[in-house]
């Protein structure tokens, strides 16, 4: 019995709606660029417009790079990945019958999922709503005990 647990923060912009933001913001932008064409206006409002909806962009596709945790368990080996953009992936392995899952409430967010095997703690999840970690642990718990027995 194997169990793979993906986790990344929640977007509210699938890139499907990403493509009408910036097709609706390029469109609204043009409107009243439409009222200074054939003037020399135009090319002093164009680049701004341009920059705008660029930055906009941009903005967005920065939002797209985010951490990504991957966990596989299994009943000899409980490994996890984390992937930060821009860094390098940190990685844990250990035996998953000394793991233990624990929420604190003194950590950096609210209900601070930890996994530790004794000799080393880390963190799962912390971009996660609150109500997501304590979700989490429970099946994480849950997961743990199964292969214990």
């Amino acid at each position: 019995m194997s169990y793979r647990l993906e986790l990344w923060p929640h977007r509210s912009l699938p890139p499907q709606g990403f493509v009408w933001v910036i097709g609706l913001t390029a469109g609204f932008l043009a409107l009243p660029l439409v009222a200074v064409i054939g003037r020399t206006a135009l090319w002093g409002l164009l680049p701004f417009a341009g920059l705008a909806v660029w930055a906009l962009w941009a903005a967005i596709r920065r939002s797209y790079r985010c951490p990504r945790e991957v966990m596989d368990l299994s009943r000899d080996r409980l490994a996890l990945r984390r992937s930060d953009p821009g860094k390098p992936d940190r990685s844990w392995q250990t035996n998953p019958y000394w793991v233990r899952v624990s929420l604190r409430q003194g950590g950096p967010v609210e209900d601070y999922l930890v996994l530790t095997d004794g000799r080393r703690e880390v963190e799962l999840g912390a971009f996660l709503a609150p109500e997501e970690r304590v979700a989490l642990s429970d099946e994480l718990n849950q997961r743990l005990e199964a292969l214990r027995r």
